[in-house]
């Protein structure tokens, strides 16, 4: 259903203060924290004294202790003490990998000898201080794959958000979509329009004109396990569109991404990166709400969508031209679902041919 071996965005920095957080991950309860000197650890939200969810306890120094007994866990998933009790014999329970970069916490749900930091997705802008970002996170219950969905083909937009960045030429604009490797990319281009009520907001906000005609673009990119970036902006039209100088248009990054909790729920960490006005903290608060007001309108479509699909299960879904950039970037997902089953059964099955040999 999803992929475990990846590097999924469990939490912001802000959702670990003090306390700790009880995550659900492609299934996997989790307990994730904060320590004094190891940094993020993440552990299985199970003490394995009576079955206690450990994200009810609280952190002292670099220890985890369950708030039902007083029972201490270490970073790695041993326990370490319990008032009055002999608990070194205790059986560990799972650790995940953690890294703390670019704003997010992320955890690897798979086998830890293949959480390699290399395969983490890179945002060169989380790093640039020429950027600013500002977003937000949503729970929302639907299956992970109808978000990418929502976010490979921009067609809808008309619609759910009519009053913010839809308009009709997104209709009339044919999308064009491609692969390459595991990458998944559909954009569309519309010359000559009138700006929408969101990308006015933003022109305004470079310095710019609102009320003159723009080039518009959207540049959507699928990578797995789950991510979507979609470059979009509006430059003043006649000026070279999406390569049009920084002066004539307002331009940034949306960024998404989408971690399964179970099959059908999600958690859906949304923003936007700028690259024009870094340093205005109201913009980019402007910007911030504005933008989880969109996405805000696309929660109760899905979740409706999701419950239809669970009424209906026998009805087969259509495709259209506008549907290439979903179709394309499920089948990346199967296919890379396909071959960590495949590794996954080998590494079960290497055991058993060693015994018998």
């Amino acid at each position: 259903m999803f992929l475990k071996n990846a590097w999924y965005v469990a939490c912001m920095p802000d959702e670990l203060s003090g306390k700790p957080l009880g995550r659900k991950i492609c299934g996997q309860a989790m307990v994730i924290y904060r320590t004094e000197s190891k940094g993020v650890a993440a552990l299985e939200d199970f003490c394995p004294h009576r079955g206690a969810p450990l994200s009810l306890g609280f952190v002292r120094g670099d220890t985890l202790v369950c708030g039902y007994h007083g029972l201490e866990m270490g970073c790695e998933g041993k326990t370490l003490a319990m008032p009055c009790q002999r608990v070194n014999g205790f059986p560990a329970i799972r650790s995940f990998p953690v890294i703390e970069r670019y704003g997010f916490i992320w955890v690897w749900p798979g086998d830890p000898g293949q959480a390699d930091p290399a395969k983490l997705y890179r945002l060169d802008w989380a790093e640039d201080p020429g950027w600013a970002y500002g977003g937000g996170l949503y729970h929302i219950k639907c299956d992970y794959r109808l978000m990418i969905d929502n976010l490979m083909d921009l067609t809808h937009e008309t619609y759910v958000h009519a009053d913010s960045i839809g308009q009709k030429e997104i209709d009339e604009a044919a999308p064009k979509t491609s692969a390459s490797g595991d990458t998944v990319i559909t954009s569309r281009f519309m010359d000559n329009i009138s700006a929408p009520p969101f990308w006015r907001l933003a022109l305004r906000g470079n310095g710019l004109a609102d009320d003159v005609p723009v080039d518009r673009w959207q540049i959507c990119r699928f990578t797995p396990p789950s991510h979507v970036m979609i470059e979009v902006g509006v430059a003043h039209a006649g000026n070279g569109g999406y390569e049009a100088p920084a002066d004539k248009k307002a331009a940034s990054i949306v960024v998404d991404f989408i971690t399964p909790e179970t099959e059908t729920s999600i958690w859906y960490f949304w923003g936007m990166a700028r690259n024009f006005k870094p340093d205005d903290a109201e913009l980019t608060k402007t910007i911030r709400e504005g933008q989880g007001k969109i996405f805000s309108e696309d929660l109760e479509m899905l979740e409706r969508q999701q419950a239809n699909l669970q009424a209906w299960p026998e009805r087969a879904l259509l495709k259209l031209n506008i549907d290439a950039g979903g179709v394309l970037s499920r089948r990346v997902i199967d296919r890379l679902l396909e071959q960590e089953g495949g590794r996954s059964q080998a590494q079960a099955e290497r055991p058993r041919a060693k015994e018998g040999a």
